[in-house]
This record gives structure tokens, C-alpha cells and sequence, in this order.
């Protein structure tokens, strides 16, 4: 193997880095545009969001652009120029990479790696003994591959590789890209030491802030493929109105466009881009699409708009602004939107009058990330398709190993790293037991998808798995653990049998797979594809906030209750969003998943049915959490005692035996009623005061000693007083009092339109309670 030289030039002193003017085209898309940057010593951070041009400078600067780029400017290392130089002549010269990704050698151990860097680098403090007292953990793996590390270890490494060529100028890609929290902080101390050394300077490219203003001194912000602004690390994290405005995601309409896409009049000649997804081959071209296709609005990369509408971009024959004319030499002398006017130029020395259609990923607008999880042992061949599928469509990806059976793996985030996040660490994972370890797995995923959501990055943007039962299991556990709206895809061969129990109160969407999860076929391509796709489209165009302004609460209703319900509505639905469950058992569980996630300002629980089945042993139930959600978020609560007279069961011949000789009522064919008796009334009442007794938001509790569904009242089928009375007075003697905390006993019937205007003048008492705007806010 040739080795380049160790010898190292001397250069003058003065900045370490400096890019003047740099541009970047892929093909005819203009990436970077006139980006300048200085780094005398120390840290420079660069942030932004996904498809902003951060990969392309880090690229322009270590000479990895692809023979299909052209680059323009200068970028001086120590005053030499170094732009367009062979990887290996810049690396020579003292610049050391950090890929994202890692990017580390699956089968060569931890010390491989690094007397192999050692053994072409240029000599200097960085020696493999240094490496190994800088990060203990390595020393400790020194004889394992790549791929049994986890992502942190894969980190230091990578780090530690590019160390031994110490290099004056450090240049790191996403460092913390798919790392736990805990690894987060340490290699953020890494960072700090190294920053902090004068022999080295650091160029940190970022999506996570928090990494950036504790790494850096200065942070520079990428917006549209140029430098927006720069300032000190310190100042940017005093100002969150300045984050906001310059990192949020916004909607079109808040974009931080300084002006509109110039649009020629109709005198003038125009140039017609299409924005055209990859694959696609049948769009209209310019001279053949309608004039209703041909619209005006501005593209940027990351819009909520119609990815596929074309833009009218400069008049033919006007040359994409120049860095000159661009107003933008230095730092900081560019606006947030200065590239947007630019966006879909092409390169001045190309044919003016000839249509052209660019091709745009579809999800290149996306600020986070797809997340591919699942069993890489044995359906690595699958998911690995799924994250190319994705990755084609634009789409930054992290791939999730929950393999227990302890090998290699080549995802981004280790089994390992995984197991660490079950409560008793990784030993609970690893067990030898293929069930209690699976089981254990899907627990600590849970717990690590949490910690994506709560962790600084905040990159988590959808997740996708594919797996038979147990994989299925495995992943979803995770998924149903998501907020609502959030997008959830999992490909499954038991996806066409009942999926309740994988998709419980979830948004998840399951997707046969048809043949089973095993290799790459003509129908499994498909499908796959298919899935990707679905996720893509979900994350692209998911939306922060709902389309309308009225806080949400929700309902609970039965078809016995139903009357009761919609005369509620019919009074709220102007000044809220009502939403109505079905009370089925999944329905309550969907309600509450809701009031967790903080998508309900308040509830009006109408129709508690779902206790009867959890105590008596019915088919609808919702679980012993049934109310915890209101004990947990503290949401204003207004409740009562809808369709206790009742269990369900299906059809009249699944009733258990045991149950056979009690009050049967036949609902349908399908389902079937059974009256609860003096005793299980007590049963149930016990449960729901026990639970109103631990909610400390405002509360209002209703008795309707009319009747309790349409089938208890006089002459109908489960009219029982006794058992009413039963039910009444259990909840009454345990019940608390408090300012919060009210009983309201009334004569009138659950159904009675009187007793519907009870309940929203009381849901309008506890809304106007003192704390529950933030919840309305919220909502």
C-alpha cells in the first residue's frame, strides 16, 4: 500500500482556515453560494438545518466533493490554498476528518485501526499510547472489531483515527449524530479539551445547538447554502427569540424570506424549473404543462409546500448572481434568505433558452430523521433496503440494531447502546434466553426512543421497522410509546390478523408484507418500497400545529350514550374542537394517549364503560390505567357514570359459561350485554373513586340517578335501582372533597338534554379554573 509523504510544508501564520467566496454545484443545483469563513484558533461551529450545505463545505474542505461538482474560491489552510486537492494531499497538509457516520472498518479491531492511521501519519504528539490514555474505553476494546462497538466507541474511535494524523485543522461531521444522551456529554468533553488545544482548531458541523454552544466560540448558522450570520456561541444561547427565528421549523408563510422568489413580468422571457422527485419520468414538461401548473410560489428546501410544483425562477439569459453581486464576502454578510432567489440557478455558463428540469429529492426538506429499527442479525438485508430507499428520497437516516443474540452489527446505534437503557443495564438484555431477552430488548427501545424525543437533538422524525411476530413486538412497544401524529410505519407478516395488541391506542401503521420478512423479492421490493416511501411522504409533510386555532377535547360516548354526547357537542363545538371516542376499550386508551402526548385540554368522560369490562372480565376493556391519564396531567375532568350498567362480549354464543343465566342483552350479532349486578357495582365504583381521589386538577364527578344508559330506565332492559344505588353510594362514601374536587348527585337521566347542560356548564366552570390556560395553549 503507497503512503503519501509525512512531510508537512511550513506555512505562514495567520488564520488557520479561511474560505472566501466558495461555491459548490451539483450538476446545475447551486449548494453552496459564496460561503466565507475565518477560524483563527480554537472552535468554529456550523450550523443548520438538513440540505443546507454543511456536508458540501465539509466535503469542499477535505476534498471529498464527487467528480460531478464544480467548485469555486478558496479555501486557505495556514494561507495555502487547498481547494481542489487529492483527499490524501489535504489530509497531508494537516487537516483531519471525523465522517459522519464514523465510518470505521467493520472487521478490523480497535487497534488495527489505529496503528494502521498511525503508520501514515505525520509524526507529532498524537502517538496510539496517547490515544489509548485519552480514551480509557479504547484501550479497554482494543481487540474488538468495528462493529461489536457501540456508537460511542465507534465515535472515539473515529476521533482518535484522525488525532493520529495530527492534523492542525480537526474537521468533524455530525459527532453526535445517533448517540445517547450520556455518550452526547462525553464526547462533548472531547470536544471541549480539543478545542481548547493550541495546536489544533476545530470546524464542528452540527444540527444539535446545544452541542454547538458548548463546543464552540464562535457559531456560524448555514441557511440555503450560505453563511446567514455569525456570532458568539455565548450570545447566541441567550437569545431564544434568535434561535427560533433562525433554526425553527416554520411554516412557509414564517420562512425567513427577506423577499419573494423574483417573478418575470409576462413581457419578459422566462426560464420554467421543474421540480422533479428522483424516479419520477412521466412530469409534463415545461412547454406541455397546464397553466394552472405553472406556479409563481418561491421553493426552498425546506417548505411545506407541493415539492412538485415547478418555480419560475430569473428571465432566460440572466446569469445566477455572482458572489459579488450576492452580497456576501465575508461572514455574517448575508441575509437568512439570501439563497432563496438562487435556489434553482444553474451555473451562468449554461444554455438560457432550453428548459431543464432539476431533480430534488422528495424529503430534502426534512429536518430529522429517519429512524429504521429492528433485528439486524437476521433482517438486515431488509431494513438496510428500506434506509437506501429512504436515503434516495433525501431522507437522513439512523439504523437501530435490537438484535439480542450478540452479533456484529454495522447499524448506526449498537445493540449494546440499546440494552443500556433497560432500568437494570445491559446484563438484563443479554440474558442467553431468547425470550426474556427480546422481551427485555423492546423495554430498553422504548426507553431509548423516549430519550430521542426529551434529548437535546430532538432529530427523531419517524420510525420503521420490519419483522415477523416477534420483531413486530419489539418495535412496536417503542411506537406505541410515541406521541399521536408522530410517523410510525411497521412492515409486518401478521399485519392482516387482528393488530390490536401491536397497534393498541397508537397511530401506528401496520403494513402486510405479503410474502414473509425474509430477503429481497419481487413482491418484498415492493412493499418495502412502498413503506419507505409512506414514511417519507409522513415526515416531509408533517405538520407542527393543527389546521385549526380551537383548543381539542375529547368524549367519550357508547351507542346507549350517544344522545347525551351529541347535545354536548352541539353546545361546544364552537368554541372547541371536539373529539369523540368510542368507548371499546382502545377508544378510552386512545383518549388518554392524547392527554398524555398534550394534544386535549380537557375531557368530558361521559361514558366510563370501559371499568365494567376491566372488573367483570368483558372484551372492551381499557386496561387497570383507565383514568391515569387525567391523575398524570393534572387536565381539567368532567365525568360520569355513562353505560356502567353493562359487559360486553361478541355474539351471544362466546358469553362465558359462568355468565349464562345472568341479564343477557342481544346489542347485535356481534356483541352482546350483560347487566352488572349489586356487587360488581361496588367493584366498580371502588376503582373510580379511588382514581378521582388521586387527580389534583379540577374535577367534577356526576351521579345521573335517572339512569346511567339507554337501557337503565324504567321499562327498558337493565333498569336496576339497586344496582344503581350500589354503584352511587360506593362513589360517594369514598369520595374526597376538595376545591378541585366536586360530587354533583342530580335526579335526571344520563340522556336527558338536561343533563347535558349540566355537564358543559360544569366543563366551563373547570375550564375557567386558574392553571389550565397553558393546558388550553397546549392543545
Amino acid at each position: 500500500m503507497a503512503w503519501f509523504s509525512r512531510k508537512r510544508a511550513s506555512h505562514s501564520s495567520g488564520a488557520v482556515l479561511r474560505i472566501e467566496n466558495l461555491d459548490v454545484y451539483y450538476g446545475r443545483a447551486h449548494a453552496l453560494q459564496g460561503v466565507s469563513l475565518t477560524l483563527e484558533h480554537g472552535a468554529v461551529a456550523v450550523i443548520g438545518r438538513n440540505g443546507m450545505g454543511k456536508t458540501t463545505l465539509c466535503n469542499a474542505i477535505t476534498g471529498l466533493l464527487p467528480a460531478s461538482s464544480t467548485a469555486r474560491g478558496s479555501v486557505l489552510l495556514g494561507g495555502e490554498e487547498i481547494l481542489g486537492l487529492a483527499p490524501h494531499a489535504i489530509t497531508e497538509r494537516g487537516v483531519g476528518y471525523v465522517p459522519q457516520g464514523r465510518r470505521v472498518w467493520q472487521s478490523l479491531s480497535v487497534d488495527e485501526h489505529l496503528r494502521l492511521a498511525a503508520q501514515g501519519a505525520a509524526r507529532g504528539a498524537w502517538t496510539v499510547d496517547r490515544v489509548y490514555r485519552t480514551f480509557p474505553r479504547l484501550a479497554e476494546r482494543r481487540g474488538n472489531g468495528g462493529a461489536e462497538l457501540s456508537g460511542g466507541e465507534q465515535q472515539m474511535l473515529a476521533i482518535a483515527r484522525a488525532l493520529l494524523f495530527n492534523p492542525r485543522l480537526l474537521v468533524m461531521d455530525e459527532p453526535t449524530e445517533g448517540l445517547a444522551p450520556v455518550i452526547v456529554q462525553q464526547v462533548i468533553e472531547m470536544l471541549r479539551t480539543l478545542a481548547h488545544d493550541d495546536k489544533i482548531a476545530v470546524l464542528l458541523i452540527e444540527q444539535n445547538l446545544g452541542v454547538a454552544i458548548e463546543v464552540a466560540d464562535t457559531v456560524a448558522v448555514m441557511m440555503n447554502g450560505r453563511i446567514a450570520l455569525a456570532l458568539p456561541a455565548s450570545e447566541l444561547a441567550s437569545d431564544l427569540e434568535l434561535q427560533q427565528r433562525l433554526l425553527g421549523v416554520r411554516t412557509i408563510a414564517d420562512e425567513e424570506v427577506a423577499q419573494p422568489l423574483r417573478v418575470a413580468p409576462e413581457s419578459e422571457q422566462t426560464r420554467v424549473y421543474t421540480i422533479k422527485r428522483a424516479g419520477d419520468d412521466d412530469l409534463p414538461s415545461a412547454e406541455t404543462a397546464a397553466p394552472s401548473e405553472r406556479s409563481t410560489r418561491g421553493f426552498t428546501r425546506w417548505n411545506s409546500g407541493d415539492p412538485y410544483s415547478p418555480v419560475v425562477a430569473q428571465p432566460t439569459g440572466t446569469n445566477p448572481p455572482s458572489p459579488a453581486s450576492g452580497g456576501g464576502a465575508g461572514v455574517g454578510a448575508h441575509s437568512a434568505a439570501s439563497g432563496a432567489q438562487s435556489q434553482a440557478s444553474a451555473p451562468a455558463e449554461l444554455p438560457s433558452r432550453e428548459a431543464r428540469v432539476l431533480e430534488f429529492p422528495v424529503s430534502a426538506t426534512v429536518d430529522r430523521a429517519a429512524y429504521i429499527a429492528g433485528t439486524f442479525d437476521t433482517k438486515g438485508r431488509e431494513l438496510f433496503y428500506l434506509k437506501s430507499c429512504l436515503e434516495k428520497l433525501g431522507v437522513r437516516t439512523v439504523t437501530v440494531d435490537l438484535s439480542t443474540s450478540g452479533a456484529a452489527s454495522t447499524a448506526n446505534v449498537h445493540p449494546r447502546e440499546v440494552a443500556r437503557f433497560h432500568p437494570q443495564g445491559e446484563r438484563a438484555v443479554f440474558t442467553g434466553d431468547r425470550g426474556s431477552a427480546v422481551t427485555a430488548m423492546g423495554l430498553a427501545f422504548e426507553r431509548f426512543v423516549q430519550s430521542r424525543l426529551l434529548a437535546g437533538r430532538r432529530d427523531l422524525g419517524g420510525l420503521i421497522s420490519a419483522g415477523g411476530s416477534g420483531g413486530t413486538a419489539l418495535a412496536t412497544q417503542a411506537m406505541r410509546g410515541l406521541p399521536i401524529g408522530l410517523p410510525k410505519v411497521m412492515v409486518s407478516s401478521v399485519a392482516s390478523g387482528d393488530v390490536r395488541p401491536y397497534v393498541g391506542p397508537s397511530d401506528i401503521c401496520m403494513m402486510y408484507s405479503v410474502t414473509d420478512v425474509s430477503g429481497i423479492n419481487r413482491i418484498s421490493e415492493k412493499v418495502l418500497a412502498n413503506a419507505a416511501h409512506a414514511l417519507a411522504g409522513m415526515i416531509t409533510h408533517a405538520k407542527s400545529a393543527s389546521s385549526t386555532s380551537k383548543s381539542a377535547i375529547g368524549l367519550t360516548m357508547f351507542g346507549v350514550t350517544t344522545s347525551c354526547v351529541q347535545a354536548v357537542t352541539k353546545q361546544l363545538q364552537d368554541e372547541y374542537d371536539c373529539l369523540v371516542f368510542h368507548a371499546t376499550g382502545t377508544g378510552g386508551q386512545s383518549m388518554e394517549k392524547l392527554v398524555d402526548s398534550g394534544l386535549l385540554s380537557g375531557v368530558i368522560d361521559v361514558t366510563t364503560t370501559e371499568v365494567c369490562d376491566e372488573i367483570v372480565g368483558g372484551v372492551l376493556s381499557a386496561g387497570p390505567e383507565r383514568l391515569d391519564a387525567m391523575v398524570r396531567t393534572r387536565v381539567p375532568y368532567v365525568a360520569s357514570c355513562g353505560a356502567l350498567d353493562m359487559v360486553n362480549f361478541w355474539a351471544m354464543d362466546t358469553v362465558p359459561a359462568r355468565f349464562k343465566d345472568r341479564n343477557l342483552y342481544k346489542h347485535n350479532p356481534n356483541v352482546s350485554l350483560m347487566r352488572t349486578t349489586v356487587e360488581e357495582n361496588k367493584a366498580i365504583g371502588a376503582f373510580i373513586v379511588a382514581k378521582l381521589n388521586r387527580m389534583e386538577g379540577p374535577v367534577r364527578f356526576v351521579l345521573p340517578e335517572g339512569g346511567v344508559s339507554a337501557l337503565d330506565a324504567p321499562g327498558k332492559v337493565f333498569w336496576d335501582p339497586a344496582a344503581d344505588k350500589a354503584l352511587f353510594a360506593t362513589i360517594e362514601a369514598g369520595f374526597k372533597a376538595g376545591p378541585n374536587r366536586k360530587l354533583i348527585r342530580t335526579p335526571l337521566h344520563i340522556n336527558d338534554p338536561q343533563f347535558a347542560d349540566l355537564l358543559v356548564a360544569l366543563y366551563r366552570d373547570v375550564a375557567a379554573t386558574p392553571g389550565t390556560n397553558a393546558l388550553r395553549a397546549r392543545a
